[in-house]
Protein backbone atom coordinates (compact mmCIF):
# COMPACT_ATOMS: atom_id res chain seq x y z
CA UNK A 1 0.00 0.00 0.00
CA UNK A 2 1.40 3.01 -0.88
CA UNK A 3 1.03 6.48 1.03
CA UNK A 4 -1.24 9.04 -0.70
CA UNK A 5 -1.78 12.89 -0.13
CA UNK A 6 -5.77 13.35 0.74
CA UNK A 7 -6.86 17.08 1.86
CA UNK A 8 -9.41 15.04 3.59
CA UNK A 9 -7.02 13.46 5.99
CA UNK A 10 -5.28 16.42 7.52
CA UNK A 11 -8.68 17.81 8.40
CA UNK A 12 -9.90 14.85 10.10
CA UNK A 13 -6.74 14.91 11.65
CA UNK A 14 -6.72 18.44 13.05
CA UNK A 15 -10.50 17.54 14.10
CA UNK A 16 -9.14 14.59 16.11
CA UNK A 17 -6.45 17.07 17.79
CA UNK A 18 -8.63 19.77 18.84
CA UNK A 19 -11.51 17.57 20.26
CA UNK A 20 -9.41 14.97 21.69
CA UNK A 21 -5.77 16.83 22.27
CA UNK A 22 -2.93 14.90 22.67
CA UNK A 23 0.03 14.86 25.28
CA UNK A 24 3.64 15.15 23.79
CA UNK A 25 6.33 14.33 26.61
CA UNK A 26 10.20 14.46 25.85
CA UNK A 27 12.59 13.42 28.02
CA UNK A 28 16.53 15.27 26.62
CA UNK A 29 20.03 14.60 28.87
CA UNK A 30 22.81 16.43 27.28
CA UNK A 31 25.85 14.30 27.77
CA UNK A 32 29.46 14.86 27.19
CA UNK A 33 31.66 12.28 27.16
CA UNK A 34 29.56 9.92 29.08
CA UNK A 35 28.92 12.59 31.67
CA UNK A 36 25.25 14.08 31.75
CA UNK A 37 25.39 17.88 32.15
CA UNK A 38 21.58 18.82 31.71
CA UNK A 39 18.17 17.18 31.82
CA UNK A 40 15.10 18.46 29.94
CA UNK A 41 11.64 17.18 30.91
CA UNK A 42 9.21 18.75 28.39
CA UNK A 43 5.49 17.98 28.27
CA UNK A 44 3.10 20.29 25.86
CA UNK A 45 -0.70 19.06 25.38
CA UNK A 46 -2.22 20.04 22.64
CA UNK A 47 -6.01 20.51 22.19
CA UNK A 48 -8.80 23.20 20.58
CA UNK A 49 -10.03 25.17 24.86
CA UNK A 50 -13.00 23.35 25.21
CA UNK A 51 -11.35 20.47 25.47
CA UNK A 52 -8.42 21.77 27.16
CA UNK A 53 -10.87 23.50 29.44
CA UNK A 54 -12.97 20.40 30.06
CA UNK A 55 -10.06 18.86 31.55
CA UNK A 56 -8.86 21.59 34.05
CA UNK A 57 -6.30 23.12 31.84
CA UNK A 58 -6.47 26.87 31.62
CA UNK A 59 -9.33 26.96 34.08
CA UNK A 60 -8.26 30.24 35.90
CA UNK A 61 -7.84 31.86 32.15
CA UNK A 62 -10.92 30.31 31.39
CA UNK A 63 -12.80 31.78 34.08
CA UNK A 64 -11.09 34.95 34.35
CA UNK A 65 -11.76 35.73 30.29
CA UNK A 66 -15.29 35.13 31.18
CA UNK A 67 -15.28 37.46 33.90
CA UNK A 68 -13.30 40.24 32.25
CA UNK A 69 -15.97 39.67 29.21
CA UNK A 70 -19.31 40.22 31.33
CA UNK A 71 -17.38 43.07 32.88
CA UNK A 72 -17.46 44.74 29.63
CA UNK A 73 -21.08 43.98 28.52
CA UNK A 74 -22.37 45.09 31.81
CA UNK A 75 -20.25 48.73 32.14
CA UNK A 76 -19.49 48.41 28.81
CA UNK A 77 -15.56 48.81 29.25
CA UNK A 78 -12.43 47.45 28.40
CA UNK A 79 -9.48 46.50 30.49
CA UNK A 80 -6.29 49.19 30.27
CA UNK A 81 -3.11 49.61 32.06
CA UNK A 82 -2.21 52.72 33.85
CA UNK A 83 -0.65 53.92 30.52
CA UNK A 84 -3.51 53.19 28.67
CA UNK A 85 -2.61 50.29 26.97
CA UNK A 86 -5.16 47.48 26.80
CA UNK A 87 -4.22 44.41 29.62
CA UNK A 88 -4.14 40.85 28.33
CA UNK A 89 -3.76 38.38 30.84
CA UNK A 90 -2.32 34.74 29.68
CA UNK A 91 -1.72 33.14 32.86
CA UNK A 92 -1.79 33.85 36.43
CA UNK A 93 1.09 33.47 38.74
CA UNK A 94 1.01 31.30 42.18
CA UNK A 95 1.11 35.14 44.32
CA UNK A 96 -2.26 36.60 42.25
CA UNK A 97 -4.12 33.35 43.49
CA UNK A 98 -5.65 33.63 46.90
CA UNK A 99 -4.65 30.36 48.20
CA UNK A 100 -1.51 31.07 47.17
Amino acid sequence: MRPRKDDEALVDVLDVLLRDGAVLRADVIVSVADVPLVGIKLTAAIAGMETMTEYGLFEEWDVERRRSAITRRQYGRRDRDVDGTESVTVGSRSSDRPDG
